[in-house]
């Protein structure tokens, strides 16, 4: 049974090692903060370019109205 196990380790980690590419698990949490850290940036430009649209949309309603 302990054979059985230790295959079953080895093969676990073999997974794991090829699913992070190589990278220790330091590396990986440097790379997922980056990458976390990045996406928070394009939100935030995606917001401010929604906000100056739903300004703009308000303008032309305003105009139309007024």
């Amino acid at each position: 049974m302990t054979e059985k196990n230790d295959d079953l380790d080895a093969e676990t980690e073999r997974l794991i090692n090829e699913a992070i590419g190589g990278m220790t698990p330091h590396e990986l949490l440097i790379k997922t903060s980056l990458a976390e850290a990045a996406n928070v940036e394009a939100r935030q430009a995606a917001i401010k370019k929604n906000r100056e649209r739903a300004m703009k949309l308000l303008a032309e309603i305003d105009k139309t109205l007024g």
